[in-house]
């Protein structure tokens, strides 16, 4: 049975590590879960892509023959890196102080509360002495906060996490996120020729063209299919510098550009409409790509989901099937055929602000959800998933190609 005291402990204590991210401390929080993880006799391996940045990854066995519960895999996995603490905060950042039904501190909703409700969950089970068919992968990874280069990217890269279907526990009041847009960074450089200033004829300024660019950018309407969870594309200029001097005129001048797309549209076809509004003011450009990801979108009646939302109603609370606008991992599963969808027990509009917290009842709330959706999803889809894919419905989610 799931322990409101004890998962109430287990979140105070993740919250005292500090695993701030840059640079990334997670080694400590790691090796807490890791002792966590080897008490309740699950099967534990630390993987490492980083000196000192170890994955947590944690399973409990099936009862199937193990290369079907292996193949058939349930992955639960969170993040233990949080942003900078900041400053002005009235509750200790590592405190895990508690007032008024509420847990404070850095990573209290983003991402150790979800964190600790995936391990008191798995702790639950296995005193119950619940037996899944499946297994189920706990994977508790870093470097989610810039860019999981260290974290879920590689272990899905290098073969260490092949599950049949992924559940992101990174969201907040049991949401359900099944699409999430695409992302286009790049930076534009546009070249010109330098000048005395007082002779600015002499010259071409790339700091001018820069503005026009922009406002063609600004003012530019992508060609886009209306998405009922994601609103449309929309562009954001971050940076801008150029030019040596008030006196000269500007030979260079670089932007950078952020834009987030939807299902249906390609990084490439991005790509090509950026170049085209450059070159109606310059053909003497470069557009240098710093990162793409390709939108998403599960199935909202794929039995992964449905029975998520179905449990959470049973068990009376909403689980919302929402968008993403932002940039998660759950874009990074459709590349091995694994579906993916991710939830969480965060607070909403607490994350990366000052004296974040979680609220005590809604953890609790989804670590017993957790636990009779594992339950429920193990006993009843039985082979539904292959039947699923054999009705022609394998394409479950938005295969967009990237650069």
């Amino acid at each position: 049975m799931v322990q409101k005291d004890r998962l109430i402990k287990l979140t105070q204590k993740l919250l005292q590590f500090n695993s701030v991210n840059p640079p990334g401390n997670e080694l400590e929080v790691a090796q807490f879960i890791e002792r966590d993880m080897r008490s309740l006799g699950l099967d534990v391996k630390m993987i490492s892509y980083a000196k000192n940045r170890p994955n947590v990854i944690a399973t409990l066995k099936g009862t199937w023959p193990r290369k079907k519960a292996a193949a058939e895999a349930i992955l639960i996995t969170p993040h233990i890196d949080t942003v900078p603490f900041g400053t002005g905060w009235k509750f200790n950042p590592t405190g895990g102080e508690i007032s008024k039904g509420r847990i404070y501190g850095r990573g209290a909703s983003d991402d150790k509360g979800n964190a600790a409700v995936g391990m008191e969950a798995l702790r639950s089970m296995v005193e119950d002495g619940v037996k899944l068919k499946r297994d189920v992968i706990f994977a508790a990874t870093v470097d989610e906060e810039t860019g999981s280069h260290q974290g879920i990217r590689p272990l899905l890269e290098r073969g260490a996490l092949r599950p049949k279907v992924a559940m992101i526990t990174d969201s907040e009041e049991f949401d359900c996120v099944i699409a999430q847009k695409g992302l286009f960074h790049c930076r534009v450089q546009i070249f010109g020729k330098k000048a005395h200033g007082a002779y600015n004829w002499r010259g071409i300024n790339a700091i001018e063209i820069a503005a026009r660019v922009i406002n063609r950018l600004i003012s530019h309407q992508f060609k886009f299919k209306k998405h009922s969870l994601l609103v449309p594309p929309t562009k954001n200029i971050g940076t801008i510098h150029g030019g040596d001097k008030v006196n000269m005129v500007a030979d260079f001048c670089e932007f950078a550009l952020d834009i987030r797309f939807l299902p249906g549209m390609t990084a490439q076809g991005v790509l090509k409409e950026v170049e085209g509004i450059i070159a109606k003011e310059t053909k003497n450009f470069k557009v240098v790509i710093d990162d793409t990801q390709k939108p998403y979108q599960l199935d909202p009646k794929h039995p992964f989901v449905k029975t998520y939302v179905d449990v959470c109603k049973k068990m009376g609370v909403e689980a919302k099937l929402v968008g993403s606008q932002g940039a998660t991992v759950i874009t990074f599963f459709q590349d091995y055929g694994i579906p993916a969808f991710s939830t969480g027990w965060g607070a909403h509009g607490v994350i990366h602000a000052n004296d974040e917290y979680a609220v005590i009842k809604t953890l609790y709330d989804g670590a017993k959800v957790l636990e009779v959706y594992l339950k429920e999803y193990d006993a009843n889809v039985k082979e539904v998933l292959n039947l699923y894919a054999l009705r022609g419905w394998s394409k479950f989610y938005c295969s967009c190609s990237s650069l």
